[in-house]
């Protein structure tokens, strides 16, 4: 331990989007740590890679997580013990989601001799955390997961510093792909989603691409590599409209560095629950959510100052969690549709325009 400053890992071992809103919560760490190592999935180490605060991040594929399907065997237990030894921890944090048990990873970290475990357990953790945050009294249900990820912190002994506002943050330390820096001003669609439940129709995209275009409003249209074929087709749908209205794939053409640079630029960024979500809050972005209510909005949606949700919160599929939409034709996304869309977006940028927050480039654009 370094002048009584500890040196501490932080864990959250599942997606891109889930480490992202641990970002409050790691700066929280890292104004009372003197190295700060973050534990990550393999989806997820991307994203822990532009939060600030953090010294080092380690990749360690959890079994228990559904993603990883990995046996748990003496192999996968000293790769964990050796990353703990070499970072030197002095106590770990465990981040986790209201569904998430912390206690398979505080086993972990004990017999890695860890002298010190803080998280968040429903379940009696016997010796296996020293401070234990109790879901539905210590943490509300309705928190969002930014909050509920910094009150794990602050239990462990971290705040913020002064004049930190708590909200989502990464560094900004790449630019944009050139074509679409040299773009007056551009909208980004972001048509993917980790699971078909959480998706907006493909056709609902290609007539949004297609409307904006003959408004005269350049599309962005971002994607991972995994997403080229959907980018393609919604780009391709463009239709007509004028000449300087393009329409840019760059499905699996930008690294997270470069994606945050082009949704930071964006007049507005429409995108459903996924990873790049959080990423648009981070950035700061004026943000239509196409949200699905298989899980609920209080907790995962985008946590920014600028957000227009759409999507029917009530539907028959709230809260089920369901991977695939359990209800016929996908009705709570299905039924918003592209002028939906429009309506928000006018709707952000009118309000923005008041706080005077837009881009010099869009407010010129928009006659201001």
């Amino acid at each position: 331990m370094s002048a009584d400053r500890p040196r501490v890992l932080v864990a959250r071992l599942d997606s891109f989007g889930d480490v992202l809103v641990t970002g409050p919560a790691v700066r929280a760490v890292a104004a009372g740590a003197s190295h700060v190592t973050m534990l990550c999935g393999p989806q997820g180490a991307p994203a822990a890679d532009l939060l600030p605060g953090i010294d080092r991040v380690r990749v360690w594929a959890a079994p228990w997580v559904t993603e990883t399907a990995r046996p748990l065997d003496d192999a996968v237990l000293d790769e964990f013990r050796a990353i703990v030894a070499e970072e030197r921890i002095d106590e770990a944090v465990v981040l986790t989601s209201f569904h998430q048990s912390p206690l398979p990873l505080a086993m972990l970290l004990r017999l890695a001799g860890v002298p010190r475990v803080s998280g968040a357990s429903v379940d009696h953790p016997g010796s296996l955390l020293d401070v234990r945050l109790r879901p539905g009294e210590d943490l509300p249900e309705d928190l969002p997961e930014p909050e509920r990820a910094l009150r794990i912190a602050e239990a462990a002994g971290f705040a913020l510093p002064d004049g930190d506002d708590a909200r989502l943050a990464v560094r900004l330390d790449a630019a944009a792909p050139p074509e679409v820096v040299a773009l007056e001003r551009y909208v980004v669609v972001h048509p993917g989603a980790s699971v078909p439940a959480r998706s907006w129709p493909p056709t609902h995209h290609r007539e949004l691409v297609a409307a904006y275009r003959a408004l005269g409003l350049p599309v962005v249209v971002t994607g991972s590599p995994g997403e080229r074929a959907l980018t393609a087709s919604v780009a391709a749908g463009g239709g007509a409209g004028p000449d300087d209205a393009a329409v840019l794939d760059l499905g699996g053409r930008t690294t997270p560095a470069e994606l945050a640079a082009v949704l930071a630029g964006a007049e507005v960024v429409v995108v459903g629950n996924t990873g790049p979500a959080h990423l648009a809050a981070a950035v700061g972005a004026r943000i239509v959510s196409l949200f699905s209510p298989v899980v609920p909005a209080v907790k995962w949606a985008p946590y920014a100052e600028h957000v227009e949700l759409l999507g029917d919160q009530g539907a028959a599929c709230r809260l089920s969690r369901a991977r695939e939409c359990p209800v016929p034709g996908h009705p709570c996304l299905s039924s918003v549709t592209p002028d939906d869309v429009l309506a928000a977006h006018e709707r952000l940028v009118h309000r923005a325009l008041r706080m005077n927050t837009l881009p010099q480039r869009t407010r010129a654009a928009d006659g201001e």
